[in-house]
């Protein structure tokens, strides 16, 4: 047994210290997942939000994007990274109820929590999440991708 349990801290202590490294200069930024409203852009970090399993993405957002009442299957850890972004949790959409968070600014989003954003000036949000990825809308009418 001890031979075991030294065997894999021996392991982990080989094992390189980080996955993942990137600067933000060299973030490949596409198209956001159609389940956002157009104008979004999307670099992944870590991870594959499309599998099981845990994914960093950032999101680049314009001036005025907003996002409906909606919810994911997994909690979403979120950081401002640069602009405004206004987070609201609940079923429908009120202005008046959002928190606005600024750059370094972090907020968690539960599974199953509905929620919504908005952005005034746009902005980036990096956020971690157990994938995959998934965006439900408490009003069907607001998912872009069942608007042609």
């Amino acid at each position: 047994m001890g031979r075991f349990v030294l065997a894999a801290v021996a392991a982990v202590l080989a094992s390189p210290a980080a996955q993942a490294q990137i600067n933000s200069t060299d973030l490949k930024w596409g198209p956001a997942p159609p389940g956002l409203p157009a104008g979004a852009q999307l670099a992944v970090l870590s991870g594959d939000p499309g599998k099981e399993g845990m994914f960093t993405i950032r999101i680049k957002f314009p001036a005025g994007f907003t996002v409906q009442p909606h919810h994911h299957p997994a909690d979403e850890l979120v950081t401002v990274i640069e602009g405004d972004f206004a987070l609201g949790m609940g079923d429908t959409f009120d202005r008046e109820r959002m928190t606005l968070l600024k750059p370094g600014g972090y907020a968690v989003a539960a599974k199953t929590m509905n929620h919504y954003v908005t952005s005034t000036g746009g902005g980036v949000v990096q956020i971690t999440s157990h994938g995959p990825f998934a965006i439900v809308y408490v009003n069907p009418k607001d998912d872009p991708r069942t608007k042609k």
